[in-house]
């Protein structure tokens, strides 16, 4: 009779108050499920490492979050397999001497600066981290984006000042507005994080910076729990943190086993850009059309009408119409129009907001309407639509 296989214990040491660890444990869920590996995982209860008793429970393996400089020296000595996780280092002396799968910072950054730069920004700028241990991550990202912008010849600007702790809070804010309110306009502006990202769009809605027309702003991230937090939705780069788990976990099964790894290092790519609101640029050389399209973006939640963007501007309707149709082809009403319909897509696609609400938040005047115009533009009804575009 052929012995049971024994149950390995893991232990997963990550902080799930990070959307970076959360994602990371889930690609380490997946695997699981799709190897049906004979793993008992060990996470604190409330996803939160303790340190302290970190030597105590490690059983047979572990995958952890060396990005935390407390645990790569808790892990240096250990004499099981373990598996780190974290951002990419320029200086390979940096990099643990254990096996590691991390975030390639440099194609995050790229293909942040890709996308605002294919909007036709030429000007750019990179709000950060202070210099920390802990995010050690940020500064790759910052030399990075100093290098991409250097290689291109483009000028651009880096911030990394404040903590943003409740305690300096209005002051570490006051001081990020001077910063963007040095910046030359229109400009792209790149956060190391999708919380940093937030931080621009607060400071641009303070000081009355239209956002994206004369700053256009990319996190990192994609944080689906908060890109609704401001009044613009925030574009973001989609790290590969599920593969990430999922190539972590898949190393330390072979370790297991007993294989020997030959690649030490593996870096894994930007999914790809999440576009949103906030990096929505057009060229517009027009002030009157770009303060126009300002204004609808940011009313669309109410009935506005043409008449309500003429009292904004304080302009004739056919002076307005002509210089929309210089620039844009198009007219008052049809971009009233688009930018209901695009945020109302967007809602559905990307939310499980009852659809009745959707259409107040969209400032149509009932939901028969509604119903009536997604049909009419898409050939399916709010709700076909959602059931087949959930969560893109």
């Amino acid at each position: 009779m052929t012995a049971m296989k024994k149950r390995q214990f893991i232990t997963l040491l990550f902080n799930a108050n990070k959307v970076y660890d959360r994602q990371i444990i889930e690609g380490v869920g997946e695997y699981l499920q799709a190897s049906q590996a004979e793993w008992d995982i060990f996470i604190e209860e409330d996803f939160r490492t303790r340190k302290s008793n970190i030597a105590k429970c490690l059983g047979d393996g572990v995958i952890a979050d060396f990005d935390d400089p407390e645990i790569r020296e808790l892990l240096k000595d250990v004499d099981i397999p373990v598996v780190a996780v974290g951002g990419s280092y320029k200086d390979k002396s940096r990099y643990p001497d254990v096996p590691y799968v991390g975030t390639d910072n440099y194609s995050l950054v790229k293909a942040a600066f890709d996308h605002l730069k294919g909007k036709g920004l030429e000007q750019f700028a990179f709000y950060g981290l202070p210099d920390d241990d802990s995010a050690l991550w940020s500064k790759e990202r910052e030399h990075a984006f100093t290098a991409i912008t250097r290689e291109q010849g483009y000028r651009s600007s880096v911030y990394t000042d404040g903590k943003m702790l409740p305690e300096s809070w209005q002051y570490d804010i006051n001081r990020l507005t001077d910063w963007v309110q040095r910046l030359p306009t229109p400009v792209g502006i790149i956060a190391a994080t999708d919380s940093r990202a937030r931080h621009l769009l607060q400071v641009c809605e303070r000081i009355n910076l239209m956002v994206p027309d004369q700053v256009s702003i990319i996190g990192i991230d994609n944080e689906e729990v908060a890109r609704y937090l401001t009044r613009v939705s925030l574009s973001s780069v989609c790290q590969g943190c599920k593969e990430i788990g999922h190539a972590a976990a898949r190393r330390l099964a072979r370790l297991l086993n007993g294989e020997t790894l030959h690649q030490p290092r593996i870096l894994v790519p930007a999914v790809g850009v999440v576009e949103r609101q906030s990096t929505d640029y057009q060229a517009i050389r027009d002030p009157y059309v770009s303060q126009a399209m300002h204004f609808i973006r940011q009313n669309v939640s109410k009935y506005i009408k043409v008449y309500h963007v003429l009292d904004h501007l304080g302009i004739s309707r056919t002076n307005i119409e002509a210089r929309f149709k210089e620039q844009l082809g198009t007219t008052v009403h049809t971009e009233i129009h688009n930018a209901r319909l695009n945020k109302a897509l967007s809602l559905l696609g990307s939310t499980e907001l009852p659809i009745n609400e959707i259409s107040t938040a969209c400032g149509y005047p009932s939901l028969q309407y509604m119903y009536s115009v997604i049909k009419k533009n898409t050939g399916f009804t709010p709700r076909e639509y959602r059931d087949g575009h959930a969560h893109s």
